[in-house]
């Protein structure tokens, strides 16, 4: 997981809280799925090339959208070598009565991407980055066709996550290409139910919680140390903000990170292949909440792309929070910090080692 250009949402920093304590009512923050990346499952799963047979049956699951056909040719260009680029994005749609329930009911409708991970492989597909673009960035938002075929005109200074539920997946694909210059390969997006099925069908996730969470927005209660967390408990994990850091949405963006590689490390720890039930169980529950570009839009397509992976371990795997800074006009907003944006976003282009300097972001979030 509707707003304009600056619609309301959780603080992006503990000084723009500070401007609303003394009204009466504070406003409950719109919580989104926050480990998107876990959609991986679905590809790693699906690498077994002898028992994609079983998920033939499968294929109607996934929904499609043709960034392509949508973007049309005023595009960045692919990258000068075999790497790819994918935009994972998680989506808090209300839709259905387990996503709403998930996302905490209430009267919200539409759907909001409020995360989102360009994930880098670079050429030799044996490690990967994910660089999280955090929901409070300020961004151009350019000229898009909706869904329904009317054009969306350009605006600046509108709020990231508020492009999805304006104007749809592709204009959310095209905002980043502008913004980045990087040339989007594939799109991947799950949504609540997905993410907690996910976990559940694997039998959970273990993690080791850096500190005491206690947060009543997200309904969690840990004690620092390792916890073995099920479905619900995971979403609840991902989404904490005031539990944590300094309740800002940058401070969870570094347990968003951590679960990611707990999740890709137990996945990459059982046997999937060797218990086909179980393997067949988390497709299932996968496919249900899966949407994809057109490339991706079949099992074969998944499996062809997971076997290009095989080599990529959680291990190898970084993480980044795109470098950002506070707005100077609106504490409560980031915009990206440059030069430290422009140089990771050169080295994706050129699918090039990240520079150190590249990764350092003045607003942490705490």
């Amino acid at each position: 997981m509707s707003h304009d250009a600056m619609p309301p949402g959780p603080r992006a920093s503990r000084r723009g809280d500070r401007a609303t304590r003394g009204r009466k009512k504070d406003r409950k923050p719109r919580r989104g799925l926050k480990i998107a990346l876990g959609i991986f499952l679905v590809l790693l799963l699906a690498g077994g090339g002898t028992l994609y047979w079983m998920y033939s049956s499968l294929d109607g699951n996934i929904k499609a959208v043709d960034i392509n056909k949508a973007l049309g040719e005023d595009r960045p260009e692919k990258l000068p070598t075999t790497g790819q680029n994918l935009l994972v994005l998680g989506s808090d749609s209300r839709a259905g009565s387990e996503n709403k329930e998930l996302g905490g009911g209430g009267n919200v409708s539409g759907a909001r991407s409020d995360t989102a991970m360009v994930v880098h492989i670079p050429e030799g597909r044996t490690k990967a980055v994910a660089v999280s673009i955090p929901r409070d960035t300020l961004v151009t938002r350019p000229e898009c066709t909706k869904s329904d075929g009317s054009t969306m005109s350009s605006a600046n200074r509108v709020m990231f996550n508020s492009v999805y539920s304006l104007a749809g997946p592709a204009c959310v694909v095209k905002t980043v290409e502008k913004m980045s210059g990087v040339r989007i390969d594939h799109y991947l997006e799950i949504n609540f139910a997905g993410f907690k099925d996910l976990v559940d069908a694997i039998g959970g996730v273990t993690v080791d919680v850096p500190q005491d969470i206690n947060d009543k927005a997200s309904g969690l209660n840990l004690t620092a140390g390792p916890h073995k967390l099920n479905g619900t408990e995971s979403l609840a994990y991902v989404r904490t903000r005031h539990g944590i850091g300094d309740g800002s949405d940058l401070g969870r963006i570094g347990l968003q990170q951590q679960f990611m590689m707990a999740l890709l490390s137990e996945i990459k720890s059982q046997d999937l292949l060797g218990s086909p039930t179980t393997t067949y169980k988390i497709a299932s529950s996968a496919t249900k909440s899966l949407t994809t570009d057109e490339g991706l839009a079949s099992l074969k397509s998944l499996s062809d792309f997971a076997r290009s992976m095989n080599g990529v371990d959680p291990s190898s795997m970084e993480t980044i929070m795109l470098p950002v800074a506070y707005d100077k006009q609106d504490p409560n907003r980031v915009v990206a910090s440059e030069p430290q944006a422009g140089t990771l976003w050169k080295a994706i282009r050129a699918d090039t080692t990240i520079p150190e300097s590249a990764k350092k972001s003045p607003a942490t979030g705490g």
